[in-house]
């Protein structure tokens, strides 16, 4: 009896091993990429989550340390003071004109634009170069929300992401069951002072201005900033003024309302100041101004 196997034998038992072989490397799990949707519609996709993250405003960087990414930001831009860590992190130019060779030299793996802040050229640049481009501009307190948690996919810290996020939500959510029933104050939001600039109602704050029971007095002109004259606020007289003024403590722009005396808002001295950081930046630092802009027009209830 012969020790060889048949020549037949031996060539089917390996094609079934060659085979095996094949369908395994075809049917193998791949390496799953880490997806979300930004804020202009755009499927962002990596093959890793994001190591180094450059936030190119400082709502941006507000929003990735919410995220539970903060070691991982590798550059920033002016203004981005809040969290105070945040400080110590290069800064790569301000958020209207980025320094894109350092922010090359940087290595990022990801970068956070902001939609209608960063120069649209400088953002194409960057794509260009390999670096992918998460575009954000929440325009409502879901938006915030909804910011937080795709951020922290895309930097792997879904736990701690998810939890701020829900945490904002709530908190915002509990703020306009305390509101709903509060009687309305005619309220004018000043933005800026020359030009002179306010919000509609589909504007972050004009979100807020609703759910403390203010009526905006321009919400429903066309633009979300928009344009006005002082001959307008007169018209509309509202009972409150809100202003964030040009820095955390300076009220300058309501003490220019005081030369005029028969609008209500100064009649009953419903001239209310917010710091802007808390409330023209959309990220969860807004439940605090939101909170703070509640109480003012309670103020002003109670000098009715």
């Amino acid at each position: 009896m012969s020790i060889t196997q048949p020549l037949s034998s031996i060539t089917a038992r390996t094609c079934l091993a060659v085979l095996s072989l094949v369908l395994s490397v075809f049917t193998a799990p791949a390496r799953a990429e880490i997806c979300a949707v930004d804020d202009s519609g755009k499927n962002v996709c990596l093959d890793q989550p994001a190591k180094r993250i450059a936030a190119l405003s400082p709502g941006a960087t507000e929003l990735i340390y919410a995220a539970g990414a903060g070691h991982q930001v590798v550059a920033v831009v002016s203004y981005s003071d809040y969290p105070p860590e945040a400080r110590q992190v290069p800064s790569v130019g301000s958020h209207t004109r980025l320094d894109l060779e350092r922010l090359v030299s940087l290595a990022p793996d990801l970068a956070i634009g902001w939609s209608t802040g960063n120069p649209g050229e400088q953002l194409t640049k960057l794509d260009a170069l390999g670096i992918p481009v998460f575009m954000i501009e929440p325009r409502s307190v879901e938006g915030v929300s909804s910011a937080i948690e795709r951020l922290a996919t895309l930097a792997g810290s879904e736990a701690e992401g998810h939890a701020a996020a829900q945490g904002f939500r709530d908190g915002m959510a509990g703020l306009a069951a305390q509101y709903a029933d509060a009687a309305p104050v005619t309220t004018f939001y000043q933005v800026w002072d020359e030009p002179l600039m306010t919000v509609n109602d589909d504007h972050l704050i004009g979100e807020v201005i609703a759910l403390c029971g203010g009526r905006n007095v321009f919400g429903k002109l066309g633009r979300l900033v928009p344009r006005i004259g002082t001959e307008a606020v007169l018209a509309a007289d509202p009972e409150a003024i809100v202003a964030g003024g040009m820095g955390e403590e300076n009220r300058d722009w309501l003490d220019a309302w005081k030369r005029y005396p028969e609008l209500q808002a100064v009649e009953r001295d419903n001239l209310f100041f917010v710091p802007p950081s808390l409330i023209q930046r959309p990220t969860p630092r807004l439940l605090e101004g939101s909170r703070i802009f509640c109480e003012k027009l309670d103020e002003a209830r109670s000098r009715r």
